[in-house]
């Protein structure tokens, strides 16, 4: 059984061979070649143009490299021979119109024609695009903005007056009474609150979220037994203190800070968090307090600036830190 041209397309296989190959050939003919030109602009028609592959034909490509005999195989599901040939009458047909001097066109490709000489000339259809990537995208133009100088950005504009020195005297001036109050804001009540604990429930370190009840009640005891010391101390013999009636006086600067990171009713669990600070870098020191505990001191510290930038900064790891003056 005979499959004649006139029923089948073979420019139909080759179109859908051209999406994914840069070459196809069609034997006995010549072969069909894609050219990948990237994305460029017309300066002059102010004219956007997407990437393009664009089709090319070289007559001396013309053997058989089984490609396109594949694609009609599988696709009319027939047999390779059957394919071979009739790409051949395929082939036999359209050289016979070009002999005739007929135009052979293949849509969405290009067309041929035999020149005065008798040679195949091929003419590419300039709006077929084959890049994949350039599915969807069409050229465009743009209109350019009109009487728009970049330039103009940048120049000085004469009719403004530069910064009178008189008002930038006034900004100083304004700034130099300002940030020393906004520096004694800030530092009233870091002062006044020196001496409270700052642990929090939510913490990473084990040693502190086992004791922190106790640690807590720790450090405010041992606030309040240094408070009844001192007002004690300033009264006769005679007269009782109570605790309502004790307020903790601001306590001024001294020379050595302890920047305490824990406080353990366990010796161990304070030895373990000591541990922990040498591996971080610090010389921490264990140190007994009155009521029985054991502090962890991460470092000591010459003046309350410095000790309180610390403090800051080892709260990160071990919440709860504080600072305690050494008297």
């Amino acid at each position: 059984m005979s499959i004649r041209l006139d029923f089948v397309d073979i420019t139909v296989f080759i179109r859908e061979l051209l999406f994914g190959h840069d070459c196809v050939i069609v034997p006995g003919f010549g072969g069909f070649i894609g050219n990948y030109s990237p994305a460029r602009i017309d300066k002059n028609s102010a004219t956007f143009y997407p990437p393009v592959k664009q089709i090319s034909f070289n007559r001396n490509l013309n053997h058989n490299d089984g490609l396109l005999v594949g694609r009609v195989s599988a696709s009319l599901n027939i047999n390779y021979g059957d394919a071979r040939s009739m790409v051949e009458e395929f082939v036999v047909e359209l050289r016979k119109k070009l002999t005739k001097g007929e135009k052979v066109v293949f849509d969405n490709i290009g067309s041929f024609i035999n020149n005065q000489e008798g040679n195949i000339q091929f003419e590419p259809d300039r709006d077929a695009n084959y890049h994949l990537d350039s599915f969807g995208l069409e050229s465009f133009q743009y209109l350019p903005l009109e009487g728009y100088d970049v330039r103009k950005r940048i120049l000085r504009h004469p009719g403004k007056d530069p910064v009178k020195q008189s008002s930038m005297r006034k900004i100083l001036w304004r700034a130099a009474v300002i940030i020393p109050l906004l520096l004694v804001i800030v530092a009233v009540p870091l002062k006044t609150n020196l001496f409270k604990s700052r642990a929090e429930t939510t913490t990473m370190n084990p040693l502190v979220t086992a004791e922190f009840e106790h640690n807590k009640k720790a450090v405010d005891q041992d606030i309040k037994d240094e408070a009844i010391k001192i007002a004690e101390s300033s009264k006769p013999a005679n007269v009782a203190v109570s605790v309502s009636e004790i307020k903790v006086p601001v306590v001024a600067e001294e020379e050595l800070y302890f920047l305490i990171t824990g406080s353990f009713k366990s010796e161990e669990n304070a030895v373990a968090q000591a541990e922990m600070l040498k591996k971080e870098g610090f010389t921490p020191e264990v140190v007994a307090a009155p009521n029985g505990f054991y502090r962890v001191s991460a470092m000591e510290c010459h003046d309350l600036n410095s000790a309180l930038t610390k403090k800051d900064s080892i709260s990160k790891k071990f919440p709860g830190s504080w600072i305690s003056r050494k008297i």
